[in-house]
Protein backbone atom coordinates (compact mmCIF):
# COMPACT_ATOMS: atom_id res chain seq x y z
CA UNK A 1 0.00 0.00 0.00
CA UNK A 2 2.78 2.43 1.02
CA UNK A 3 4.76 1.48 -2.07
CA UNK A 4 1.72 2.18 -4.25
CA UNK A 5 1.25 5.66 -2.69
CA UNK A 6 4.98 6.35 -3.13
CA UNK A 7 4.81 5.46 -6.82
CA UNK A 8 1.66 7.67 -7.26
CA UNK A 9 3.36 10.62 -5.59
CA UNK A 10 6.43 10.20 -7.76
CA UNK A 11 4.25 10.15 -10.87
CA UNK A 12 2.56 13.45 -9.86
CA UNK A 13 5.94 15.08 -9.21
CA UNK A 14 7.30 13.97 -12.58
CA UNK A 15 4.21 15.28 -14.44
CA UNK A 16 4.36 18.57 -12.60
CA UNK A 17 8.04 19.04 -13.44
CA UNK A 18 7.35 18.26 -17.09
CA UNK A 19 4.55 20.85 -17.27
CA UNK A 20 6.72 23.47 -15.55
CA UNK A 21 9.56 22.81 -17.98
CA UNK A 22 7.25 23.12 -20.96
CA UNK A 23 5.92 26.48 -19.74
CA UNK A 24 9.46 27.76 -19.10
CA UNK A 25 10.69 26.70 -22.56
CA UNK A 26 7.76 28.30 -24.32
CA UNK A 27 8.34 31.62 -22.52
CA UNK A 28 5.77 34.38 -22.14
CA UNK A 29 3.25 34.91 -24.94
CA UNK A 30 4.38 37.65 -27.35
CA UNK A 31 2.67 41.01 -26.90
CA UNK A 32 0.36 42.03 -29.76
CA UNK A 33 1.97 44.40 -32.26
CA UNK A 34 0.55 47.91 -32.24
CA UNK A 35 -0.79 49.31 -35.50
CA UNK A 36 1.45 52.33 -36.14
CA UNK A 37 -1.31 54.41 -37.72
CA UNK A 38 -0.04 57.58 -36.07
CA UNK A 39 3.46 57.03 -37.45
CA UNK A 40 2.42 56.84 -41.09
CA UNK A 41 3.57 59.79 -43.12
CA UNK A 42 2.22 61.26 -46.33
CA UNK A 43 4.96 62.35 -48.72
CA UNK A 44 4.52 65.44 -50.82
CA UNK A 45 4.65 64.94 -54.58
CA UNK A 46 8.10 65.33 -56.17
CA UNK A 47 8.85 68.76 -57.61
CA UNK A 48 8.55 68.95 -61.39
CA UNK A 49 11.07 71.19 -63.17
CA UNK A 50 9.73 74.00 -65.32
CA UNK A 51 11.06 76.73 -67.64
CA UNK A 52 12.84 79.50 -65.74
CA UNK A 53 14.05 77.21 -62.95
CA UNK A 54 17.74 77.37 -62.03
CA UNK A 55 19.53 74.07 -61.51
CA UNK A 56 22.89 72.78 -60.35
CA UNK A 57 24.19 69.60 -61.99
CA UNK A 58 26.99 67.70 -60.24
CA UNK A 59 28.88 64.88 -61.97
CA UNK A 60 30.84 62.82 -59.48
CA UNK A 61 34.58 62.74 -60.28
CA UNK A 62 33.97 64.87 -63.39
CA UNK A 63 32.96 68.29 -62.10
CA UNK A 64 33.88 69.94 -65.38
CA UNK A 65 30.95 68.15 -67.02
CA UNK A 66 28.38 69.67 -64.65
CA UNK A 67 27.22 73.25 -64.13
CA UNK A 68 26.09 75.49 -61.30
CA UNK A 69 23.30 78.07 -61.64
CA UNK A 70 22.11 76.55 -64.92
CA UNK A 71 18.84 78.10 -66.20
CA UNK A 72 16.12 76.06 -67.86
CA UNK A 73 15.36 77.82 -71.14
CA UNK A 74 11.84 78.89 -72.17
CA UNK A 75 11.71 75.83 -74.46
CA UNK A 76 12.20 73.63 -71.38
CA UNK A 77 15.72 72.52 -72.29
CA UNK A 78 19.18 73.12 -70.84
CA UNK A 79 22.72 72.67 -72.09
CA UNK A 80 25.74 70.92 -70.55
CA UNK A 81 29.33 70.75 -71.90
CA UNK A 82 28.85 67.39 -73.66
CA UNK A 83 25.07 67.53 -73.99
CA UNK A 84 23.97 70.62 -75.96
CA UNK A 85 20.22 70.08 -75.57
CA UNK A 86 18.47 68.00 -72.95
CA UNK A 87 14.79 68.19 -72.02
CA UNK A 88 14.45 69.25 -68.37
CA UNK A 89 10.92 70.63 -68.06
CA UNK A 90 8.37 68.05 -66.99
CA UNK A 91 10.92 65.89 -65.16
CA UNK A 92 11.70 65.59 -61.48
CA UNK A 93 15.33 66.29 -60.46
CA UNK A 94 15.89 62.54 -60.05
CA UNK A 95 14.49 61.76 -63.50
CA UNK A 96 16.66 64.44 -65.07
CA UNK A 97 19.76 63.09 -63.28
CA UNK A 98 19.11 59.60 -64.66
CA UNK A 99 18.64 61.01 -68.18
CA UNK A 100 21.92 62.94 -67.95
CA UNK A 101 23.68 59.78 -66.77
CA UNK A 102 22.30 57.90 -69.76
CA UNK A 103 23.55 60.57 -72.16
CA UNK A 104 27.00 60.80 -70.49
CA UNK A 105 27.67 57.07 -70.77
CA UNK A 106 29.08 57.74 -74.25
CA UNK A 107 31.90 59.74 -72.64
CA UNK A 108 32.19 58.65 -68.97
CA UNK A 109 32.27 55.21 -67.40
CA UNK A 110 29.41 54.76 -64.90
CA UNK A 111 28.56 58.46 -64.45
CA UNK A 112 26.94 59.48 -61.16
CA UNK A 113 24.84 62.65 -61.46
CA UNK A 114 22.96 64.75 -58.90
CA UNK A 115 20.55 67.53 -59.86
CA UNK A 116 19.53 70.23 -57.40
CA UNK A 117 16.94 72.99 -57.91
CA UNK A 118 18.46 76.31 -56.80
CA UNK A 119 15.52 78.58 -57.61
CA UNK A 120 12.21 77.57 -59.03
CA UNK A 121 9.19 78.86 -60.89
CA UNK A 122 7.57 75.52 -61.71
CA UNK A 123 5.36 74.26 -64.48
CA UNK A 124 2.97 76.97 -65.76
CA UNK A 125 -0.09 74.87 -64.94
CA UNK A 126 1.10 74.53 -61.33
CA UNK A 127 1.84 78.19 -60.71
CA UNK A 128 -0.15 80.61 -58.58
CA UNK A 129 -0.50 84.06 -60.18
CA UNK A 130 -1.33 87.30 -58.40
CA UNK A 131 -2.40 90.28 -60.50
CA UNK A 132 -3.71 93.73 -59.69
CA UNK A 133 -3.13 95.71 -56.53
CA UNK A 134 -0.64 93.47 -54.74
CA UNK A 135 2.54 95.14 -53.50
CA UNK A 136 4.57 92.76 -55.70
CA UNK A 137 2.38 91.00 -58.30
CA UNK A 138 4.03 87.78 -59.39
CA UNK A 139 3.76 84.15 -60.40
CA UNK A 140 4.96 81.64 -57.83
CA UNK A 141 5.20 77.84 -57.69
CA UNK A 142 2.35 76.09 -55.94
CA UNK A 143 3.25 74.39 -52.66
CA UNK A 144 1.24 71.63 -51.04
CA UNK A 145 -1.24 73.09 -48.54
CA UNK A 146 -0.85 76.67 -49.82
CA UNK A 147 -3.53 79.18 -48.76
CA UNK A 148 -4.44 82.77 -49.61
CA UNK A 149 -2.49 84.00 -46.59
CA UNK A 150 0.67 82.24 -47.82
CA UNK A 151 0.23 83.95 -51.18
CA UNK A 152 -0.27 87.40 -49.62
CA UNK A 153 2.90 86.99 -47.57
CA UNK A 154 4.82 86.21 -50.77
CA UNK A 155 3.49 89.35 -52.56
CA UNK A 156 4.09 91.59 -49.51
CA UNK A 157 0.42 92.46 -48.96
CA UNK A 158 -1.82 95.02 -50.65
CA UNK A 159 -1.16 98.46 -52.10
CA UNK A 160 -2.88 101.50 -50.60
CA UNK A 161 -5.23 101.56 -53.60
CA UNK A 162 -6.38 97.95 -53.33
CA UNK A 163 -10.03 97.03 -52.92
CA UNK A 164 -9.07 93.96 -50.91
CA UNK A 165 -12.60 92.87 -50.06
CA UNK A 166 -13.52 92.72 -53.75
CA UNK A 167 -10.72 90.30 -54.63
CA UNK A 168 -11.43 86.90 -56.10
CA UNK A 169 -9.71 83.70 -57.15
CA UNK A 170 -10.08 82.72 -60.81
CA UNK A 171 -10.04 78.93 -61.00
CA UNK A 172 -10.51 76.47 -63.84
CA UNK A 173 -11.47 72.89 -63.05
CA UNK A 174 -10.35 71.95 -66.58
CA UNK A 175 -8.34 73.79 -69.20
CA UNK A 176 -11.35 73.98 -71.53
CA UNK A 177 -13.78 74.99 -68.75
CA UNK A 178 -14.75 78.60 -68.00
CA UNK A 179 -13.05 80.17 -64.99
CA UNK A 180 -14.95 80.22 -61.71
CA UNK A 181 -14.76 83.28 -59.49
CA UNK A 182 -14.33 82.60 -55.77
CA UNK A 183 -14.77 85.79 -53.68
CA UNK A 184 -12.07 86.48 -51.07
CA UNK A 185 -12.25 89.37 -48.59
CA UNK A 186 -8.55 90.11 -48.33
CA UNK A 187 -8.89 93.22 -46.15
CA UNK A 188 -10.90 91.27 -43.59
CA UNK A 189 -8.24 88.53 -43.63
CA UNK A 190 -5.17 90.77 -43.40
CA UNK A 191 -6.43 93.60 -41.18
CA UNK A 192 -9.08 91.93 -39.04
CA UNK A 193 -7.69 88.40 -38.91
CA UNK A 194 -10.79 86.77 -40.39
CA UNK A 195 -9.40 83.26 -40.89
CA UNK A 196 -12.57 82.17 -42.70
CA UNK A 197 -11.17 84.08 -45.71
CA UNK A 198 -7.94 82.07 -45.73
CA UNK A 199 -9.06 79.95 -48.68
CA UNK A 200 -7.02 76.97 -49.86
CA UNK A 201 -5.28 77.59 -53.19
CA UNK A 202 -4.99 75.11 -56.04
CA UNK A 203 -2.37 74.77 -58.78
CA UNK A 204 -3.18 77.15 -61.63
CA UNK A 205 -5.23 79.61 -59.52
CA UNK A 206 -5.06 83.35 -60.21
CA UNK A 207 -5.71 85.79 -57.38
CA UNK A 208 -7.20 89.01 -58.79
CA UNK A 209 -7.02 92.14 -56.62
CA UNK A 210 -8.95 95.10 -58.09
CA UNK A 211 -8.26 98.79 -57.56
CA UNK A 212 -10.47 100.84 -55.29
CA UNK A 213 -12.88 103.18 -57.06
CA UNK A 214 -12.11 106.05 -54.70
Amino acid sequence: MAAHQSRSGLTVLVMGAALLGACTAAGPAPAPQADNVGQRSVSAPDYVIGPGDTLSVFVYRAQELGADGLPVRPDGKLSLPLIPDIEAAGKTPTQLAREIERRLKEYVREPNVTVMVRSFIGQPNRQIRVIGEAAQPMAMPYREGMTVLDVMIEVRGLTRYAAGNRAHIARREREDAPAQQIPVRLSDLLRDGDISQDVAMRPGDTLVIPQSWF
